[in-house]
């Protein structure tokens, strides 16, 4: 199984979504919210992210929710 990490923010509706699509293909992923976790927005900062959610699978960012649901869901 992938290793699935998910930085997000609050009152975000592409996070929602995301976290959603995720839990419905019962997939295990980490939530880091970067406006908790002041390490994670710099990390993201520092990669050229602007938008989240930003998402990330075996340490490879693969971008966003857009993204996140082009994949196919058992390859993950």
């Amino acid at each position: 199984m992938a290793n699935i990490k998910v930085y997000t923010k609050n009152s975000c509706g592409y996070c929602s979504m995301a976290k959603s699509w995720l839990k419905g293909k019962n997939l295990q992923f980490e939530e880091v919210n970067i406006e908790e976790n002041t390490e994670a927005r710099d990390f993201v900062i520092s990669k050229g992210h602007r938008t989240m959610p930003q998402i990330y699978i075996d340490d490879k960012s693969i971008g966003g929710y857009t993204q996140l649901i082009e994949l196919d869901a058992s390859s993950l």
